[in-house]
């Protein structure tokens, strides 16, 4: 790559989260330099990342001192506005904020390893994040930075975009091959209720007479066929069943069949079970319990488990993502939120993760979403037009600042049961529009 097309940053102490941050955020279309004389002889576009102003080099980045530490404490937060849009970490310099440090502090959840709430399953609570409190949590607010310092650099950055769509298969099956304690407590359930069309969905289900309503696996690969989609599959394969895990169990045939054909095709990753502290239905540590159903997962489908996405996005750090290198997982799906769709770590593109603990970088890859099916029929409780606009807000700003866009959807909301079908067609129909070759 030449040298008008790259970015060379100069600060007077490289430091392992400087380099980082600066990796994540241009890739190979930056480098960093120690060497005030290479940096002022370089002819493409410098930014200066130091306390001391240097006359020839018109960027300025003062350091805020955050990537300058090993350590972790409460950092001091004071919101100004920079392009009409959120900053913070202002210093003095001609780029008013310490942007590096501050797209770190968001992209490393810094945050999240600070004290902090968490709702009933134990998951943060993202009503404290940053984003959320000051409004920019469903816009991708690192990557708005990234491009308007280029623009200031006259330099261009460059963007990949690709769409993957990925499903969570949390209940494989409604009625098929559940064993027949838990369907006779369904059907009484049903007939106290009086819901009588699902009722007689069951028994003719259980008769052969219909095809199971979650069984949506041809219709899906139909779609993804025609439409030349790699989606991504990611199976709970929990030991026990309980009020969080209601798959069947992965030791059947017909879950071993199902996971296997999919293998065949398409990538398939683990939906680890919810470990919770003093969890009762599951035994063993949270490490223990991965590493079991990655050895099961790995079994059936013949080959190494390398992807993740945890199961009801239980992800705390740094013990998940730490579990995750210790038992060979390469990517890692979950980094968004349960509670509401949005920018977790206010960025589109995948990241390798950063252990603030030991100051390092991982090879673990992460790979963010922003929109779950489940979150917006469930906790947003948005109609399928605003759940559809939504989407596809979404959907134009991974275009427009490159990443892999990979919404999620569940086997068991794509459904032609009444309550569903409408959302079956919403994503039917977003495919159609937006992913035609």
């Amino acid at each position: 790559m030449s040298a008008s097309n790259t970015l060379l940053v100069y600060a007077d102490k490289l430091t392992p989260r400087l380099e980082y941050i600066v990796t994540t955020l241009f890739q190979k279309q930056a480098s960093l330099t120690n060497q005030i004389g290479y940096f002022k002889s370089y002819s493409g576009p410098r930014l200066n990342y130091s306390s001391d102003k240097i006359v020839e080099v018109s960027c300025h980045i003062h350091p805020h001192g955050l990537l300058a530490e090993d350590h972790i404490a409460k950092q001091e937060i004071n919101m100004i506005k920079w392009k009409n849009h959120p900053a913070f970490f202002n210093t003095e310099g001609t780029i008013p904020f310490d942007l590096f440090a501050a797209a770190f502090y968001l992209i490393t959840r810094y945050e999240e390893w600070l004290p902090h709430q968490t709702d009933e399953y134990g998951r943060y609570r993202p009503e404290q994040s940053l984003a959320y409190q000051n409004d920019f949590v469903q816009f991708p607010l690192v990557n708005y930075w990234v491009v308007q310092l280029a623009k200031e650099l006259n330099f261009e950055i460059t963007h990949h975009y690709t769409f993957k769509p990925s499903y969570d298969i949390d209940i494989a099956y409604s009625y098929l091959h559940h064993n027949s304690i838990r369907n006779s407590l369904s059907y009484f359930k049903q007939l106290v209720n009086l819901k009588f069309n699902q009722l007689v969905e069951q028994l003719q289900v259980l008769a052969g007479a219909q095809k199971d309503p979650y069984d949506v696996y041809d219709w899906l690969h139909l779609l993804h066929e025609s439409l030349q989609l790699k989606p991504l599959y990611f199976f709970l394969v929990a030991s026990k069943r309980d009020s969080l895990h209601k798959n069947i169990s992965p030791q059947s045939a017909a879950m071993q069949a199902l996971i296997i054909s999919h293998a065949k095709k398409y990538s398939v990753g683990i939906h680890p079970s919810v470990v919770q502290k003093n969890s009762i239905p599951i035994k063993g540590t949270r490490e223990q319990v991965l590493g079991k159903e990655i050895k099961l997962l790995a079994e059936i489908i013949q080959q190494p488990v390398k992807h993740s996405r945890q199961h009801y996005i239980h992800l705390n750090f740094p013990e998940t993502y730490e579990t995750f290198l210790h038992k060979g997982i390469e990517a890692d799906y979950s980094m968004g939120y349960p509670q509401i769709t949005g920018f977790r770590a206010s960025y589109t593109k995948p990241f390798t993760w950063f252990n603030l603990h030991t100051n390092q970088v991982t090879p673990l890859m992460v790979y963010p979403f922003c929109y779950m099916d489940a979150t917006v029929i469930f906790n947003e409780k948005k109609t399928i037009a605003e759940a559809a606009q939504l989407l596809e807000q979404y959907y134009a700003e991974y275009k427009k600042y490159g990443g892999d866009f990979i919404p999620i959807f569940h086997n068991n909301f794509l459904t032609t049961q009444p309550e569903f079908i409408g959302w079956r067609n919403m994503y039917a129909d977003f495919l159609l529009k937006y992913c035609t070759k």
